[in-house]
């Protein structure tokens, strides 16, 4: 497997490129025909995170748990009936052990801002998501550096 033209992870041979995608898109009479023959519809946080899940062979009753959420409103974020804050996506990601790419996509899929590095706590986050930590040293990064931490 190799890593798709915006280097968004890996991709399967039959995958095209973005860069493939895109030119097809800009030759398409419409963005709708090129939509619709590449069954491109717009991904859904729940999607995303119960995707994720199989993916990663995980449970959602143990993600929610090592989350930090309760479980009531953890179980409703993975059916879609609940919107989460981007703190709680964050924390979702992380107990998921998601990479960069796959956190951005959930914080996409969920409505809020993506990660960004010229913000601080923001670049503290994203620093940690790249060495692996998990929620718990995430938390005390940003406290250490006098920012809100994820659980509060």
């Amino acid at each position: 497997m190799g890593r798709d033209a915006a280097g968004e992870g890996p991709r399967s041979d039959e995958e095209p490129l973005t860069d493939e995608l895109l030119r097809e898109l800009i030759s398409s009479p419409t963005p709708i025909d090129f939509t619709d023959a590449h069954n491109i519809t717009h991904r859904s946080l729940s999607d995303y995170l119960n995707r994720l899940l199989e993916a990663k062979g995980l449970r959602r009753a143990d993600v929610v748990r090592a989350a930090g959420i309760n479980e009531t409103f953890g179980y409703q974020i993975f059916k879609g009936q609940r919107n989460p804050s981007r703190d709680k996506v964050l924390q979702l990601a992380l107990a998921m052990g998601c990479d960069l790419t796959e956190t951005n996509r959930l914080l996409k899929a969920a409505g809020v801002n993506e990660l960004y590095c010229k913000d601080r706590r923001d670049a503290i986050i994203l620093f940690c998501i790249d060495r692996g930590l998990g929620l718990q040293q995430v938390d005390e990064q940003l406290y250490r550096f006098h920012e809100d931490t994820l659980g509060s």
